[in-house]
């Protein structure tokens, strides 16, 4: 890098997570991919944190193992293969600092398994009841090609249905980006 700042919807919610996330945290990375969101929430937390990851792919889940030992932060998480749908099982409500989510298919994996509305949607809300006081939600809408327009369309009508009254929904599209750029959000419990 040349020292300027970096302007992808990875960057941006990176950002976001670091200034949130202190030593001591619970988080979740509901979509554990290649793993380097859980490896980056581990370090986050520190050695007195924990981090949860889930993912529907086996080979997902062995990545984000191997990542995570490769880093020497395989005790501070626990990995799931398990449907992010499923992460009210594993945490109690109002006790998590952060949950991440990326929504597409898994970087060079089967682009023919990607998430979908019907487990999307259900996982976003079990995530609210998680979410501590001031707790942060980042989504990424990864889409394109022939899949992810049904999941990102139900996802951009879902979130506007978010109780405004205990949440705060920020959506930040790139406007001036082409070829179906992917679109960062924000949830933060309470105004």
């Amino acid at each position: 890098m040349d020292g300027r700042p970096s302007f992808s919807a990875l960057d941006i919610i990176s950002k976001v997570i670091r200034e949130h996330v202190v030593p001591g945290d619970l988080c979740i990375d509901a979509t554990a991919g290649r793993g380097n969101d859980t490896a980056f929430l581990s370090e986050l937390v520190g050695e007195t944190g924990h981090v949860i990851a889930f993912d529907i792919q086996e080979d997902a889940i062995r990545s984000t193992r191997e990542l995570l030992e490769k880093r020497n932060l395989a005790s501070r998480a626990e990995l799931h293969l398990e449907s992010h749908s499923e992460m009210g099982k594993y945490a109690e409500p109002e006790t998590v600092s952060c949950i991440t989510f990326n929504f597409g298919w898994l970087p060079k994996g089967d682009h023919n398994i990607f998430t979908k509305k019907e487990t999307s949607i259900p996982a976003i809300e079990e995530g609210l009841k998680l979410l501590k006081d001031g707790g942060l939600m980042t989504l990424i809408l990864y889409y394109g090609r022939e899949t992810g327009f049904e999941e990102k369309d139900a996802l951009l009508e879902f979130l506007p249905t978010i109780d405004s009254a205990k949440y705060t929904v920020i959506e930040m599209p790139f406007v001036n980006r082409s070829n179906c750029p992917p679109i960062p959000i924000l949830i933060f419990k309470g105004k």
